[in-house]
């Protein structure tokens, strides 16, 4: 069974990158507007995933370490999260609604001294729902030959 969850985990982080933000879409759309702001990460359930099966999302932390996190999402795509215990990240992040049935938000960890055109490496998530007030977002997890998805939910 470990071995089976490490493979797991290991073929959801080749997953990542291969659909990595390899590109930078402009901020267009009407979705866009409603996810500038300041959110905070309010709820995580699973979709097909027993709680604590996913030990590291976004490779920082177990997705419990994102509870009340604070994304400060810019017009520019510029953007910083904020994790409860005060573990900040700068990111660069686009809302791509070429597939309009599945639209993404994604990013790009930020570094000091890097530039977003130079990482080859993201995160996508699916954008389930998204108003002036409440935000919910899936991170697609390969479990086998099936998908699962941790689910964020988010307030303003």
């Amino acid at each position: 069974m470990k071995k089976i969850l490490q493979l797991t985990f290991s073929i959801l982080a080749l997953t990542f990158i291969l659909q990595a933000c390899s590109t930078t879409k402009s901020l267009v759309g009407s979705a866009h507007g409603h996810i500038n702001g300041t959110w905070t990460l309010t709820n995580i359930r699973y979709d097909g995933l027993l709680p604590g099966a996913v030990q590291n999302i976004f490779d920082q932390a177990p997705p419990a370490a994102f509870l009340n996190s604070t994304w400060k999402l810019t017009n520019s795509g510029n953007g910083m999260y904020t994790l409860a215990n005060g573990t900040s990240q700068s990111i660069f992040w686009s809302y791509n609604d070429q597939d309009k049935s599945n639209p993404l938000f994604q990013f790009k960890k930020i570094y000091q001294g890097d530039k977003a055109k130079n990482i080859a490496e993201g995160y996508q998530l699916n954008v389930v729902q998204v108003d002036g007030s409440s935000m919910t977002l899936k991170l697609p997890v390969a479990l086998g030959s099936k998908t699962a998805y941790v689910v964020f939910t988010f307030s303003k």
